[in-house]
Order: structure tokens, then sequence, then C-alpha cells
């Protein structure tokens, strides 16, 4: 099992921690010569290639700011399906890309644990579940020092925190 990611999302949709694992360098699909056959036209055309502009131009690698933005709203849409096709009773657990599986933990306040791990890996729920229990909140929410809520992360990335978490992920695997 490989974990890749690990993310915390307050009630007010931030991210207010994100700690990255084994981050794995794709090529870029737009990069390099193209493996698709060129057309007899295309090929003996001599005209230059037409210039797309910036809005063709694609980030080899989005920031952590966007990664958590694409995550959150990739599970708050598939929540909201899960929901309403679903009933209330119904939760989003996880769900699986070629990829990579994303596995989901709400709490009732609202605070909302995310994984991402590599496609073989069984249910987490247990685990965020324990991670909640007993790192969030013995190591953040008990912390006198930590502000009820936290923008920008303050409070979540404190060194115990971290150092619990690293163990704990090692431990599972």
């Amino acid at each position: 099992m490989v974990v890749y990611s690990f993310y915390i999302f307050d009630r007010h949709t931030e991210c207010i921690y994100s700690k990255l694992w084994h981050r794995a360098d794709r090529p870029n699909s737009s990069s390099g010569p193209s493996n698709r056959p060129i057309s007899g036209s295309s090929a003996a055309s001599n005209d230059p290639a037409p210039d797309l502009g910036p809005a063709r131009a694609r980030p080899a690698r989005l920031s952590a700011q966007d990664d958590a933005k694409l995550i959150f709203g990739t599970i708050f849409s598939l929540r909201n399906m899960v929901r309403k096709l679903g009933g209330p009773d119904d939760n989003f657990i996880s769900f699986r890309t070629g990829q990579y599986k994303l596995h989901y933990y709400e709490t009732p306040t609202s605070i909302k644990f995310v994984m991402l791990t590599d496609t073989q890996t069984l249910n987490m729920r247990n685990v965020l579940h324990q991670i909640y229990v007993n790192l969030y909140v013995e190591f953040v929410v008990k912390n006198p020092l930590s502000p009820a809520e936290h923008p920008g992360g303050e409070g979540v990335a404190n060194e115990l925190f971290e150092l619990a978490l690293d163990q704990f992920v090692q431990g599972v695997l």
C-alpha cells in the first residue's frame, strides 16, 4: 500500500493541512513529440503551427493550493451526488480512478479528512477515523495554544501532530 497524500478541510472549505508522501512525476502529455499519426495533408503543409496562446498552455505541476482546491471540489461534488441519488442516509466513502483511490471521512463538526492511496488499497475509513480521534483531537483540538478556527492552517501543523501522523501512516503501511 502506498499513501500519496493527506488533506484536512475545515467547515469553511479551507484546506487547513496537507501532507504529500509519494508524488509520482508523470510526463505531461503535451510535452515532447506526439505519438499520433500525422495525416498526409498536414504533413505536407509548410505552414507554421498556429500559436494557441497562453490559453492552451498547461502548467507541468499544480501548486499544493490548487491540488487542495481540486480535491475539495471533487469530494464536494461526489458527496452531493451520492446524497441526491441515494438519500440522506447514504454516505460517500471513497472512489477509485486508474491512478489513485480517494478515501473520505467527515466528522460531526464538518472537518473533512481525505487520503489518496494506490488503487489496490482497501477501505481506509477506519484509518481516517483513527487519525481524527487519536491524532487530530489529541494534538490539535486539545492543544490550549491552538485556535478554535484554523485560518491558513494555523495550529494544525504543529510538530507533535506531524510526527504522530508520519508514524501512524508508516505503521499502517
